[in-house]
């Protein structure tokens, strides 16, 4: 394939091509719910969260939007990391230190994602 050719597997376009990302993107979903501890973790927290924000917390429509898009940011998170171990294992199981920083700075991302949803709760809850 030279450098500026498409990949011979790029999708319809169209009506197809948005019923076929729907159907990958639930693809995604169901593998990280089926094997991601910490996707199921999350999801649990945030069927938690989300009610709570929008039904219980006694907040402004702007919060109660950060709240629910702190906990759902998290989820993104999650399968984004998950995608980048995938990756890297799928490549080669060598250890090796750029697939150790690709690992540790999606994980990163997670802990900052999880840093966020504690700052925004509590803001909006107590500050």
């Amino acid at each position: 394939m030279t450098p500026h050719q498409e990949s011979p597997f790029k999708g319809k376009t169209g009506l197809r091509r948005l019923l076929n990302a729907f159907g990958y993107s639930l693809d995604g979903l169901r593998a990280a719910f089926h094997h991601e501890d910490a996707f199921r973790q999350l999801s649990l927290l945030a069927l938690l969260l989300v009610p709570l924000a929008l039904f219980v917390v006694d907040a402004t429509p702007l919060a109660r939007a950060l709240l629910v898009a702190s906990s759902i940011a998290t989820l993104i998170i999650e399968l984004l990391n998950s995608a980048i171990e995938a990756a890297v294992d799928h490549t080669s199981l060598e250890r090796h230190p750029l697939a150790k920083r690709a690992k540790d700075m999606g994980s990163a991302a997670q802990l900052l994602g999880l840093v966020n949803l504690l700052l925004v709760w509590g803001l909006v809850l107590f500050g």
